[in-house]
């Protein structure tokens, strides 16, 4: 079904659901990404911190981290009940991998649009 290495006995269901769970992860990708730009990448100094930015870290530990663990949660439940019901010969890496990258495309589609 689908051309990624590996991904032999991929599911229609697993196709749909990433690509369904995706469309909400677009807000915890976004997260990370402007956490990232304002603290790892800024301290290497790869990028400029927001201006108004001056709270510290701890805000950005407090608020998005549970949006981010919440939805990386979510994200593995469904994706291990899915995997066990639907792929248990094919490759495990090769499931994750095109899972992960199914997860992504709603996020890529928004930076592509906008």
């Amino acid at each position: 079904m689908s051309t990624l290495p590996g991904a032999r006995g991929y599911s229609p269901t697993a196709v749909v659901l990433n690509l369904l769970l995706g469309l909400p992860g677009v807000v915890p990708v976004w997260l990370l990404y402007q956490f990232a730009v304002n603290w790892p990448l800024a301290a290497l100094g790869w990028t400029d911190r927001e201006p108004t930015d001056n709270d510290g870290v701890l805000p950005w530990l407090l608020l998005p981290g549970p949006v981010v663990l919440g939805s990386g949660a979510l994200w593995w439940l469904a994706n291990r009940a899915v995997r066990r019901r639907t792929a248990p010969g094919g490759s495990r890496a090769g499931y994750w991998l095109t899972s992960v990258l199914l997860t992504l495309v709603p996020t890529v589609v928004l930076i592509i649009v906008l």
